[in-house]
């Protein structure tokens, strides 16, 4: 498609505009042209990038490739007496809603539960996201993609975008002035309004980095646990391990021995917001999983499975697809809190019971809806 913006303006002739006029030579600042290419009639594409500076025609030539799509304004439309997962494709189903959350990397749970003027603008920018996700449009324009936030949060967000995106059948054109994320997105084609040139083909990889896992012993959890979406006491006899990426400490998770059932529990896993989308939290959690039928667990002799439960729908869903994992659970109500208060009170009677790993008072676990999935890797399929 040749698109021809012809912008213009009135030509003011106040005193500090001739000044200017005069200062730099500039005869005047009433019109703008541009001609540009894009290959927005081609089929077989799905992500295409215009990129460069500001005021280089970026959003006059998305206005023209799609005018009765016009340009997606990701803050528009949000009501501010609602959640996002409930303003987000209202008329949609709950798991396309969290999916589409999931997927852009804002697997935060609380964030949920906020209305869109409460969050960060790096949640805002998710969220916008995945509404136009989980809307499923054919076409769709997104001005100033990424410019609201943070380098590191756009260049993951980009990355987890494109993924999500690229997984359905619609046409998305991203207008923006950074070219860092054009790696991250790797996009089928890109216009550079700075240069008028037009690039097309596998000419952007996502770039790669190293994940590392260390044990240790559980000081790391505090920075984690705002991130949880819920609130626990520490795990008895637990195992910590952290993810690291150039230094930084990204995920988290707690293992716990397991023995009467022949394996490990692993809990508490967590990723960093700005690292969510990223695809660390899979590959974080089999390697810790991995790791406890090794010399690094020192009950791997007596460990035949490794256990997780989990409420997340997104969670459930990658765990359900990866070949390590078995789905052994699925406890669709909540457990009776009152019964749990009795159990334990029971158990802090008998002799010989610590009543530190049994609780005091009226602590008791249950007494909600939570949703709970069970799944289990076993050392066959692991190693």
């Amino acid at each position: 498609m040749k698109i021809e913006v012809r912008n213009t303006c009135s030509e003011f002739n106040s005193y500090r505009a001739a000044r200017v006029k005069s200062l730099f030579n500039c005869e005047s600042g009433a019109n703008f042209s541009f001609d540009a290419d894009v290959p927005v009639d081609d089929t077989g594409w799905k992500l295409g990038v215009i990129v460069g500076p500001s005021g280089s025609g970026k959003t006059s030539i998305g206005r023209m490739i799609w005018p009765d799509v016009g340009i997606y304004d990701g803050g528009a439309g949000w009501p501010d007496d609602a959640p996002i997962v409930d303003a987000i494709a209202p008329r949609g189903g709950f798991d396309d809603v969290t999916g589409a959350l999931s997927a852009v990397g804002l697997g935060s749970v609380p964030a949920w539960l906020r209305p869109y003027r409460a969050l960060s603008n790096g949640e805002r920018f998710r969220a916008g996201l995945a509404r136009v996700i989980a809307e499923g449009a054919e076409r769709v324009i997104i001005d100033e993609f990424t410019s609201v936030v943070d380098r590191q949060i756009a260049k993951i967000g980009a990355g987890a975008f494109s993924k999500a995106w690229k997984r359905g059948g619609g046409q998305a054109v991203l207008l923006s002035c950074h070219y860092d994320v054009l790696d991250w997105l790797e996009p089928d084609w890109v216009f550079d309004t700075r240069t008028g040139e037009l690039a097309r083909g596998l000419l952007w990889r996502r770039p790669k980095f190293e994940l590392e896992v260390f044990a240790t012993d559980g000081s790391y959890w505090p920075m984690f646990e705002p991130h949880h979406y819920l609130k626990l006491p520490r795990m008895v006899a637990a195992k910590y391990f952290v993810g690291f990426v150039d230094g930084e400490a990204v995920c988290h998770m707690g293992v716990a021995p397991r023995l009467n059932t022949g394996g490990m529990r692993g809990s508490r896993m967590v990723v960093m917001p700005e690292w969510q989308g990223a695809g660390v939290g899979m590959r974080f959690l089999n390697e810790v999983c991995r790791l406890q039928f090794t010399e690094a667990n020192p009950f791997n002799d007596r460990t035949n499975s490794v256990f997780f439960n989990t409420s997340h729908p997104g969670l459930c869903a990658a765990l359900r697809r990866d070949k390590n994992w078995v789905q052994v659970s699925q406890l669709m109500g909540g457990a009776s809190r009152a019964r749990s208060i009795a159990s334990l009170k029971s158990s802090r009677g008998k002799a010989g019971t610590s009543k530190a790993l049994v609780g005091g008072g009226e602590s008791g676990f249950g007494g909600h809806f939570r949703a709970v999935q069970g799944f289990k890797m076993q050392r066959a399929l692991a190693l």
